[in-house]
């Protein structure tokens, strides 16, 4: 398992923007894609969107495609979501994790999450 860390969540009116960050120092960091995900009050959690290794592809949620963008840097060992346009229904914790880009979108593939970062958007 990677040690990543969330950060850059905050409090923002609705169309406002935010970015988020997830960095590690963890020297096997390239060898994993890497995916976002939120989980909103008595929600479960959800995919929101994935990067491979090199950044050759992405893979968004429908619910985000056109306003999200995630990318990364491997020597900075960083990916990031930029969030545009947000709404009230983008509230939720956000968390990042990392391993074989075809089984992002299966939750149940990580045995752990770190503490993510709170993102509020008001009306």
């Amino acid at each position: 398992q990677l040690l990543l860390t969330e950060s850059g969540g905050g409090a923002v009116q609705s169309g406002g923007s935010l970015r988020l960050s997830c960095t590690t120092s963890d020297r096997t960091w390239s060898r994993y894609a890497v995916g976002w995900y939120r989980q909103a009050p008595g929600k479960e959690r959800e995919f929101v969107a994935s990067i491979t290794r090199y950044s050759d592809d992405t893979k968004y949620a429908a619910s985000v495609r056109g306003r999200f963008m995630i990318s990364r840097d491997n020597d900075q060992k960083t990916a990031w979501l930029q969030m545009n346009n947000l709404n009230p229904e983008d509230t939720a914790v956000y968390y990042c994790n990392a391993g074989a880009y075809a089984y992002l979108y299966n939750l149940k593939t990580f045995t752990s999450w770190g503490q993510g970062t709170q993102v509020t958007v008001s009306s």
